[in-house]
């Protein structure tokens, strides 16, 4: 089962991630992409790793801010991990997603980010356990003022749409409040 929650900033995402993992597995594999490069980020990181030492299930933490893909297949082709029921929690994906419009932003390779996109959205079908997968809602705001800010965007946007449509379940969450978007019933 592969399960997108999505929403704003600071809108209880993770802690909402590593919850419904407890309740689904006995073990947890915790897959960080956001570099830490100053000291703020560094104190949210010790938080998150803080309340993961403390919650109902072990966890293991990979920290990889780029090859997400290759460790979700390298999980995937490790079926011991999923007869001893464990969960694997992506956090976050707009950060994996901004890594990589970083490493191309000089010379725009719109087109890499894209592939990577659709790796995944690959990897994602073919995934045999459970997989949690974090995302936020960037479009919701003003439009960014720089080129860079609405590329980033707008690839966010894409990138949500396309792994909502290949997840099982897709959850929004506000002010710590999880919905569940796919069960409902929509006319278009």
């Amino acid at each position: 089962m592969v399960v997108l929650i999505t929403g704003g900033a600071k809108s209880g995402k993770s802690s909402f991630a590593e919850k419904y993992a407890a309740r689904l597995g006995a073990k947890g594999i915790y897959i960080a992409t956001s570099p830490v490069f100053d000291e703020e980020l560094e104190e949210r990181v010790k938080k998150h790793q803080l309340r993961r030492a403390q919650a109902a299930i072990p966890w293991d933490t990979i920290e990889e801010p780029h090859e997400l893909n290759a460790i979700l297949r390298e999980l995937a082709a490790a079926a011991k991990l999923w007869e001893e029921e464990t969960v694997v929690v992506v956090d976050c994906l707009i950060l994996w997603l901004s890594n990589w419009l970083l490493r191309f932003e000089q010379d725009r390779e719109v087109e890499r980010i894209e592939e990577q996109m659709a790796l995944l959205v690959d990897t994602l079908r073919a995934f045999p356990g459970t997989l949690l997968l974090v995302t936020n809602e960037v479009g919701y705001g003003i439009v960014p003022e720089y080129p860079l800010g609405r590329l980033f965007r707008d690839l966010a946007g894409v990138m949500n749409q396309r792994i909502a449509a290949v997840c099982d379940r897709v959850f929004l969450v506000t002010a710590g409040i999880p919905v569940e978007l796919k069960s409902r019933e929509f006319i278009f």
